[in-house]
């Protein structure tokens, strides 16, 4: 792992320090508690500039099926109408980390929504026409949204594997990849997720996380470090590196 590459991923914005002080000036910026949801709305650009942001979807008017929700407790395989559990309730679909920009794009009947992850996080949000002031900044917040892009990509490439397994490993890796820092070990991931969380959102359910979770532990694939946080032995981003 590249050992200056969270800190560059924290950091991404030259001119962070004028925005920030901007936007507190202008009350620009509002700090939440955990699991506090974020107002948003469609054409605002949001910066986290600490903490962590939670996004989770949700398909309006649609519920989980009942006869399909135990399908892959079975094994490690999930059915085609098993995937679509995960946004059947609120599915999480991934992290926002400090110095990070994102925005929410309404698309019915998908309903787009954010969460402070930990307590003490703080948003500021801007009018695109504000960056006109500071067109280096803006510069800097589209390649920091095509950086995002292709992690998504990515994200998308490892939900299309048929096993549960593969792709609950493909999604912890690509988590720690973006967001780990070292350990004395490897790389954990900073902040906590639940079993339901990750079924959520690699289209499984919590009992299988939970089963799966321990098989790949067994293997030596990931470990726990300290208070329940998810860990990767070795260095993740070796290939990336490369």
């Amino acid at each position: 792992m590249q050992s200056s590459s969270h800190t560059d991923n924290a950091r991404p914005f030259l001119t962070w320090q004028r925005i920030t002080d901007w936007a507190h000036t202008h009350y620009r910026a509002r700090t939440f508690n955990k699991d506090e949801r974020i107002p948003t709305r469609s054409g605002l650009l949001y910066l986290v500039e600490r903490g962590s942001v939670r996004l989770v979807g949700s398909a309006q008017g649609a519920g989980p099926d009942p006869e399909l929700s135990d399908l892959d407790d079975a094994g490690d395989e999930d059915t085609p109408s098993s995937l679509a559990l995960g946004l059947s309730e609120e599915a999480f679909l991934g992290f926002v980390g400090a110095g990070q920009p994102f925005e929410i794009v309404a698309q019915s009947p998908f309903l787009l929504q954010s969460f402070a992850h930990v307590d003490q996080t703080t948003v500021i949000w801007l009018y695109w026409s504000d960056l006109d002031n500071w067109p280096h900044f803006r510069r800097e917040v589209l390649d920091a949204f095509r950086y995002q892009h292709q992690r998504k990509l990515l994200w998308l490439s490892t939900l299309g594997q048929r096993r549960t397994i593969d792709r609950l490993l493909g999604f912890l890796t690509l988590l720690i990849e973006e967001f780990g820092e070292p350990c004395e070990s490897g790389y954990y991931l900073p902040w906590s997720l639940t079993h339901a969380q990750i079924g959520s959102a690699i289209g499984s359910t919590r009992v299988t996380v939970t089963r799966l979770m321990g098989k790949l532990r067994q293997r030596k694939l990931i470990y726990i470090y300290k208070d329940g946080l998810i860990a990767i032995p070795g260095d993740p981003l070796v290939v990336r590196e490369a």
